[in-house]
């Protein structure tokens, strides 16, 4: 009888221990990104995406949107954009929204982009998504392709990585070198949960900051990488990094880089 408690105790644990390590610890982890958010006085609140891309992303952004839209707290619009090439290349920021742009921005290592504009320390009012077709537009799938805007946008409603390491966590938000993941997963959903349910504000930053921003703030040339500021986070594979440029008074501009291997 002892012997055959023991047997059982045994194969507990190793149920156990399988259990625990088919779910990483970083799962469970929040990956919210600075506690940067979006002021709203209500949930869900409604986000509009401008489509600045050219018609063969067209399907990669509306499968983006649809995706973040599924969320329980956010929902997400598309809005047409009517730019030149020119144009697609600025990605100009539009308070309120968040523009979605593709273009040659050349071989200077970086697949995709994500910027962020924040007033008062914490709140997001503007941003932009922007996809490299330097390199996007050869020797990737549209899977590929999927992976990278589903994760630039998704740094857009203060969400950063669940994963830096190069682990598959089937989600977009990871960094799986095999950039196979074109989707959210559930733990996504729920951290905007976490960071959007947790409370309110006394305004909607998607209508325009609470207080007036700096001259040069709204519209600064954070295009070129010698404009991004300083250097304040890089993954350990070194795929990713977070530039802060800082205007003062809790005004700063995050870049969220996605290099290329």
């Amino acid at each position: 009888m002892h012997n055959k408690k023991s047997s059982s105790r045994f194969m507990l644990m190793l149920v156990l221990i399988f259990a625990l390590a088919a779910f990483p610890a970083s799962v469970s982890a929040s990956h919210s990104w600075g506690n940067y958010h979006w002021a709203r006085t209500a949930n869900p609140f409604t986000i509009k995406v401008i489509d600045s891309m050219t018609t063969d992303w067209d399907d990669n952004l509306d499968i983006a949107i649809a995706d973040w839209d599924q969320s329980s707290v956010l929902n997400v619009a598309k809005e047409a954009g009517s730019d030149g090439a020119s144009a697609r290349k600025r990605c100009r920021p539009v308070s309120g929204k968040v523009r979605s742009c593709n273009a040659n921005y050349g071989f200077n290592g970086w697949l995709g982009l994500a910027q962020i504009w924040i007033t008062g320390g914490v709140h997001i009012y503007q941003g932009t998504a922007k996809m490299n077709d330097s390199y996007l537009s050869s020797g990737y799938t549209e899977t590929n392709k999927q992976h990278v805007i589903c994760q630039e946008i998704g740094h857009a409603w203060g969400l950063g990585h669940q994963d830096e390491s190069g682990a598959d966590l089937n989600t977009c938000m990871d960094y799986s070198s095999r950039l196979d993941n074109p989707h959210p997963n559930q733990h996504d959903y729920d951290q905007l949960v976490t960071i959007y349910g947790s409370h309110t504000d006394s305004f909607n930053s998607y209508t325009g900051p609470a207080t007036s921003v700096p001259p040069g703030f709204a519209n600064a040339d954070v295009h070129a990488q010698e404009n991004w500021g300083e250097k304040v986070h890089e993954s350990a594979n070194g795929r990713s990094a977070i530039y802060e440029r800082d205007f003062g008074n809790g005004n700063k501009i995050f870049t969220f880089v996605f290099w290329a291997e």
